[in-house]
């Protein structure tokens, strides 16, 4: 029998009552950031629905290519998830999903519409060509671990304590006396700490659990995804997960932050980019 581990849990969606293309979820206080539902959950709550609704085709479905729009910030509570098939095929699927999510005084808000292109991931050829090459990180243990911060920052980001993430101590300048490199960069080892393996809905996760590269750039004001485009590119092999992320170009106040995740077999398992808004801090 398999155990539901804290990730299915917290992103499960059910069929909404005398529909057949709305779905509930829960979004709960222990995958909050700073306040705030992290992007990459988000993402992977409409994805797991709107998967739910193309899974009714003739085709086996995984997310395999995400466009997301953050339109509003989410809270935690209820939420309804309204999805729309576009079209579904034999190969591949395509659809929207939108997290609506209703406020104290009644007011419905749209957080985050996604269009999603589906299919086999088991199905891709094991023909590579690539010059992309893995980040090159410190052993683990010579990593700056979660597992150390203290509880008053992990209050504030309870999304973290169900991660073993492992930062590479030279892109964590920032949050020590050395001050951030310049480079504008992130990179780490990833897992979660009920030993879940990875699969297409985790990639989504970790697509957006490192730190922001505005903290290595120096770059003050807080950082809030505008877009997220996400390409999955392979089913992730079981263990660790390397994670990397850098900019090129921060300009007018957004920048690109390109995303790189590679499995435990060498295996580049998905490409992402966020546009990026930093807010400047008032005052």
């Amino acid at each position: 029998m398999t155990t539901e581990t804290d990730f299915d849990k917290a992103t499960a969606v059910r069929p909404a009552e005398g529909t057949d293309d709305r779905y509930r979820a829960d979004f709960s206080t222990d995958w909050l950031n700073h306040g705030h539902v992290n992007g990459g959950f988000l993402l992977a709550v409409a994805a797991r629905a709107l998967g739910e609704r193309l899974a009714q085709g003739p085709a086996r479905v995984d997310p395999f290519a995400l466009s997301a729009h953050f339109l509003s910030r989410s809270a935690p509570g209820p939420v309804e998830i309204r999805t729309d098939v576009v079209r579904q095929g034999r190969q591949l699927s395509t659809g929207t999903a939108s997290i609506v999510q209703t406020d104290q005084k009644g007011v419905q808000a749209e957080r985050v519409r996604i269009t999603g292109t589906y299919r086999d991931l088991d199905t891709l050829n094991d023909e590579v060509f690539t010059s992309a090459t893995a980040p090159d990180l410190p052993p683990r243990e010579e990593c700056v671990s979660t597992e150390t911060a203290s509880n008053e920052i992990l209050s504030r980001s309870q999304l973290h304590q169900h991660l073993d993430l492992r930062l590479d101590p030279r892109t964590t300048g920032w949050s020590n006396e050395e001050g951030p490199s310049g480079e504008g960069a992130a990179r780490g080892w990833m897992r979660f700490r009920d030993g879940r393996e990875p699969d297409p809905l985790a990639l989504l996760l970790a697509s957006d659990v490192l730190p922001p590269v505005t903290f290595d750039l120096g770059a003050a004001g807080l950082p809030l995804t505008v877009h997220m485009s996400v390409h999955v590119r392979a089913k992730p092999a079981p263990g660790w997960l390397r994670l990397s992320q850098r900019t090129s170009n921060y300009a007018g106040g957004f920048l690109e932050q390109d995303v790189e995740i590679w499995d435990s077999k060498d295996r580049l398992a998905l490409q992402a980019r966020h546009l990026i808004y930093v807010v400047p801090f008032s005052g």
